[in-house]
């Protein structure tokens, strides 16, 4: 069998011509019935997620492929899915995504166990191929969206301990099993701050641990310097109307891992970046990048291992979008990317909110204000913008607040 162009341009299937012998070749006539069901569901498990859904009303055989065990376990292979998009709207009341594979929106069944009370639980985290959602009582389930299957976590209630929760974040868990995760906490009292991991191998919370505020040379500036270099702050009157426009944000937060130290980072009440080192149990203050009373807003995001800060700030009657990496060896923080002015600038005096999150080399961006909304997808290696077409239901454009990324797996367990 041969793959070649067709007249069109398609990308097409033609035969090969007969050998001399008068034969003709076999694998012309190859059919994907005539594979072993071990092959069958490997060659499958490599489709576009989407196609998953269809593989029930193809033929009686693939449909029993999709509910295959073993199935399941050949998807568990596939090292990496183009990420969706799981939308956040201002009513908390809808379940869509955007795939970025076939770039549309779909929609989901809400979990069964927050189907009864989803108006009461937020998404606040995500990992691999599951979404955390938090209940006004502080309980965590955990969902994957595709699937609903779902799973409550045991209690931890912060309130009774007179704890303020600061970070809410979802990894992977190296030490535990393939398809693992933990849900990691950061609350208390500046300075005292302490953590606590629940683990999806054991079922059960770990003791929560304290960290003690380590002195960063690095992060020591003299106020009167001209050079200084501020860090962003959420202290602004735009950042503090978002935090409340935006309630699945309110613990914006992610963690990354550097030469084997897990770091979870957050922006705190005061306004701050706390980069929290969860395995020398210390955390630091970053430095400001803009002055106390600037307004803007800001978010973190993960992208490929490293925190970025995006940040939407006015200057010189413009308004500006940036993504900021910081560098550890120069201790000094740099622009990797900036939204296009002509595509800036409209949001000039709109009393803007960012919201972010962070897939491999993109960066999904939900800007809202009262008058305007939209999305951008941000590639941070060929510096592209790209606006989302509009979602629309029953004729009308939806408006989302935030996202959160997750692969699409429907092996993925909870």
């Amino acid at each position: 069998m041969e793959v070649g162009d067709d007249a069109h341009g398609n990308l097409g299937v033609t035969r090969k011509r007969k050998r001399s012998d008068g034969e003709t070749n076999t694998l012309s006539n190859f059919s994907l019935d005539d594979l072993n069901q071990d092959i069958l569901e490997r060659v499958l498990s490599r489709l576009p997620t989407s196609a998953f859904f269809r593989l029930s009303s193809v033929c009686k055989r693939w449909k029993s492929v999709a509910a295959s065990s073993s199935f399941k376990c050949a998807c568990s292979d596939i090292p990496a899915r183009d990420p969706w998009f799981f939308m956040v709207d201002p009513h908390l009341n809808r379940s869509i995504v955007f795939d970025s594979t076939e770039n549309n929106w779909k929609k989901l069944n809400y979990p069964p166990l927050l189907q009864n009370r989803h108006l009461d639980s937020i998404p606040v985290a995500a990992s691999g191929g599951l979404i955390c959602f938090r209940n006004l009582w502080g309980n965590f389930v955990v969902s994957n969206p595709l699937t609903g299957s779902c799973s409550e976590l045991p209690p931890v209630d912060l309130h009774q301990m007179g704890q303020s929760l600061h970070a809410i974040v979802m990894s992977g868990d190296p030490n535990g099993c393939k398809g693992s995760y933990k849900l990691v906490l950061v609350y208390g009292q500046l300075p005292k701050l302490r953590f606590k991991v629940y683990r999806s191998t054991t079922g059960c919370w770990d003791d929560d641990i304290t960290l003690s505020r380590k002195v960063d040379d690095s992060i020591e500036f003299n106020l009167n310097d001209d050079t200084v270099v501020y860090f962003l702050s959420r202290t602004g009157n735009v950042v503090s109307t978002n935090m409340q426009r935006s309630p699945s944000k309110q613990y914006s937060s992610v963690i990354t891992n550097k030469s084997g130290d897990n770091i979870v980072y957050f922006i705190s009440s005061s306004g701050t970046i706390m980069a929290c080192n969860l395995s020398k149990r210390c955390f630091v203050e970053y430095p400001r990048l803009l002055p106390v009373f600037s307004e803007y807003s800001i978010d973190v995001v993960e992208c490929r291992g490293e925190m970025l800060v995006v940040m939407l700030s006015e200057f010189l009657e413009t308004s500006s979008l940036r993504v900021w990496r910081y560098d550890e060896e120069t201790r000094t923080w740099h622009q990797i990317a900036a939204l296009p002015p002509a595509m800036s600038h409209e949001w000039y005096g709109k009393k803007v909110d960012i919201n972010c999150v962070g897939a491999g080399d993109q960066i999904l961006i939900c800007m809202n204000s009262n008058e305007l909304y939209t999305y951008l997808l941000c590639d941070l290696v060929e510096n592209q913008w790209t606006e989302l077409p509009k979602c629309c239901t029953n004729g009308e454009a939806v408006e989302f607040m935030s996202a959160f990324s997750f692969e699409p797996r429907i092996e993925a367990s909870v």
